[in-house]
């Protein structure tokens, strides 16, 4: 028979355990909050008031609903008054010691058939099972910040847990109205083992100088439709905390690519863990306060005073539908353009600036870029493909200087977003010159050095290939692996919804690229990848991907 759980306990009042002591409250089951002390317990107390006020600010909860909630969670700092409870849930700070010690207590304290959850989000659940006399009733219960608001719940199931008590627990979750996925005990368990590895792909961009940190944190907003950029992002969650996760990601999957960037250790060192001290990547009002205030740091360069040539003719060589798009943006913004196709450069002579918008191959970029830096000797010229470095077609002029990227995001040029990419030798005017287009055609320009996958594709590939190897290894599925990252992470779109949207193929060929410029193991592209694209599995354009698809 399903245990009833009807009485809750919760150790650990900080922002988090306030945060599931009020989920259970809400849902009509009465909750023992446990502090360490009485300084701390009145610490909890606030966050769940702060959180239920703001509730019934906006309309959400009455007062009167809000006192009944309050009214059903015992505070006190004392372990034995969670003797009655069935289920209780730790959620005390990402130390294994300190775990450890409160699961031996509580080992000895509640009843025979009651549940032990940790809500741990990086720590392993065996060890922590095993301070117990009773693994086989310990499990993982890993809600995510804040829990009032956010859906998902992943629950960890150990080697050694009953499972009676998983089918508990993740029918307790959907009676909280919670979406629970199912997951074994790995580091990260599902969101943070994908997300914050791209996280730390960011941070390693930003440590390299490849971009600033405003058009790191713009390229996924607009590139991809995230709701925040990884950055920014990194401020929010603790750069303490990320540091942490990372190092446990690491420690078990040696995977350099879960290394926490040198960067990112340094500002813990410093004091600069994010939003919570006032300074992370960015510099707050206060501690704890959203707002970001300027710093000594180089603004943006769409920000720089422009260097830019005036552009009144565009030239455009290309036959595709990228192409057609193209040509369709800049005529909406009254831009003058010549569009040509294959083999007759001569007509762009007049242009003020030339883009290629051919086929992303070496040979052909370099035959091309060679053609146009003689028939277009004054213009600059800049290539949209993302495959072939800028460098290889400025390679071929007598004019390197000239030479810059004009990567649409996913080669849409109805996106919002443009990645303006410099070569080593790219010069500012030409950089600027292409800058300056964008916005006149309204987009958002990002800059960026020439490396592969430039800003969007060298954060974004690499992600969806992890989730590929969490796929073919068999540790979840790729329905649970979607809601995870939709729900827990809030991003518009699962990584398999993403792969079969851009495509497999494309997928495999950017991952690549990647690999070819990097050869670390954690970039080479996943084998089941390769195997679907093998089988003409290449996504919607196929009707078959990751899923089936009626085309």
């Amino acid at each position: 028979m399903p245990r009833n759980f009807s009485s809750v306990g919760v150790v650990g009042l900080g922002a988090m355990g306030a945060g599931i002591a009020e989920v259970f409250a809400r849902n009509g089951v009465g909750v023992v909050g446990v502090e360490r002390d009485s300084e701390q317990l009145a610490r909890g107390r606030r966050h769940l008031e702060q959180s239920t006020g703001r509730a019934v600010a906006r309309g959400r909860m009455s007062p009167d609903q809000q006192s009944e909630l309050v009214g059903r969670i015992t505070f006190t700092t004392s372990m034995a008054e969670l003797a009655d409870c069935g289920l209780v849930v730790e959620a005390v700070v990402e130390r294994l010691d300190l775990k450890r010690q409160i699961f031996a207590e509580l080992d000895h304290l509640v009843r025979a058939d009651a549940v032990l959850a940790t809500n741990t989000s990086s720590l392993s659940v065996t060890e922590i099972a095993a301070a117990t006399t009773t693994p086989a009733r310990v499990v993982g219960l890993h809600f995510f910040n804040p829990a009032p608001v956010q859906a998902l719940c992943e629950v960890i199931r150990t080697i050694l847990v009953a499972p009676d008590v998983v089918e508990d627990v993740v029918g307790l979750v959907r009676r909280l109205g919670k979406s629970p996925v199912v997951a074994g005990d790995r580091a990260g368990f599902i969101a943070n083992a994908l997300l914050f590895g791209y996280l730390n792909r960011a941070v390693s961009l930003y440590e390299a100088h490849h971009a600033t940190r405003e058009d790191i944190d713009a390229a996924m907003q607009l590139g991809c439709g995230y709701p925040m950029g990884p950055l920014t992002l990194l401020d929010l969650v603790g750069l303490d905390t990320a540091h942490e996760i990372l190092r446990t990601m690491y420690r078990q999957s040696r995977n350099r690519l879960h290394a926490p960037s040198p960067a990112l250790g340094q500002m813990v060192a410093a004091g600069l863990l994010g939003r919570k001290t006032g300074r992370g990547f960015y510099t707050y009002a206060a501690p704890d306060s959203p707002q970001v205030v300027g710093d000594d740091e180089t603004p943006p360069s769409a920000d720089r005073p422009a260097r830019a040539r005036q552009v009144g003719t565009v030239g455009l060589i290309g036959t595709g539908s990228a192409a057609a798009g193209i040509a369709g943006a800049l005529g909406a913004r009254d831009v003058e353009v010549i569009h040509v196709g294959t083999g007759r450069a001569e007509e762009l002579s007049r242009a003020d600036l030339v883009l290629d918008a051919g086929a992303d191959d070496p040979a052909a970029k370099r035959a091309a870029f060679e053609v146009l830096d003689a028939r277009c000797p004054d213009a600059i010229l800049a290539t949209t493909g993302s495959l072939v470095p800028v460098v290889e077609c400025a390679a071929a002029t007598g004019r390197p200087e000239d030479v810059v990227g004009m990567h649409f995001a996913h080669g849409d040029p109805d996106g919002p977003l443009v990645e303006v990419v410099s070569t080593v030798v790219t010069s500012a005017m030409a950089a600027d010159t292409v800058r300056s287009l964008c916005a006149r055609l309204g987009k958002h320009a990002v800059s960026c050095g020439d490396r592969a996958g430039f800003l969007v594709d060298a954060l974004l590939f690499p992600y969806l290939n992890d989730a590929v190897r969490m796929l073919e290894t068999g540790y979840a599925t790729a329905d649970d692996i979607d809601t995870a990252m939709t729900l827990g992470c809030r991003l518009p779109a699962g990584p398999f919804e993403v792969l079969d949207s851009l495509g497999n193929d494309v997928a495999l060929g950017v991952q690549r690229a990647l690999y070819a410029q990097n050869p670390e193991p954690g970039l080479a592209p996943a084998p089941l990848l390769g195997q679907l694209v093998t089988a003409d599995r290449l996504g919607r354009s196929t009707g078959r991907g990751f899923r089936e698809h009626g085309r």
